[in-house]
């Protein structure tokens, strides 16, 4: 957070009160008399007082002010990401257990991509791995890889 170096609209008008009665009393310097003394320091409080009220009653009503006109807005629809992003982005229901590579891990199914994702053949070819699954091979791809080369598996 940066504080601003401009001194507020309600400071410069503290200062220039203060500096108005700063030049009054100089200029009406009388002696002291007992009785009118008290009611000029009442007067004077109470101008304060008031002062100091219609300030605080300013700088409040400026926020209840921003708090009631502005509108409620509903957080909106979220929008579907570009195609240079999007492309990124592959399903994560692909991602199968495999108990025939390397005694059980989880790969990225090809034929699922296939179905789901669209461009297989621009994937990685450094994360494709082919394996024997008992009755024949099956292609598939390294989760791990697929992530360092930009890739994410997203739940859609």
């Amino acid at each position: 957070m940066t504080q601003s170096t401009q001194p507020k609209p309600h400071r410069k008008f503290i200062a220039l009160i203060l500096a108005a009665s700063l030049a009054i009393t100089g200029f009406s310097s009388a002696p002291a008399q007992a009785g009118n003394d008290v009611g000029k320091i009442v007067a004077g409080l109470a101008v304060l007082g008031i002062l100091g009220a219609a300030l605080h009653d300013h700088n409040t009503r400026d926020r209840r002010r921003e708090a009631v006109t502005r509108p409620y807005r509903p957080h909106p629809a979220p929008r579907p990401l570009p195609p240079r992003v999007g492309r990124y982005d592959l399903p994560a229901q692909c991602v199968k257990h495999f108990p025939n590579y390397k005694n059980g891990r989880n790969l990225v199914a090809r034929n699922c991509l296939k179905r789901n994702y669209g461009t297989v053949r621009n994937l990685p070819q450094t994360c494709k791995v082919t394996f024997w699954n008992g009755r024949n091979n099956r292609t598939a791809y390294k989760p791990r890889c697929l992530t360092k080369h930009g890739y994410r598996l997203v739940n859609r």
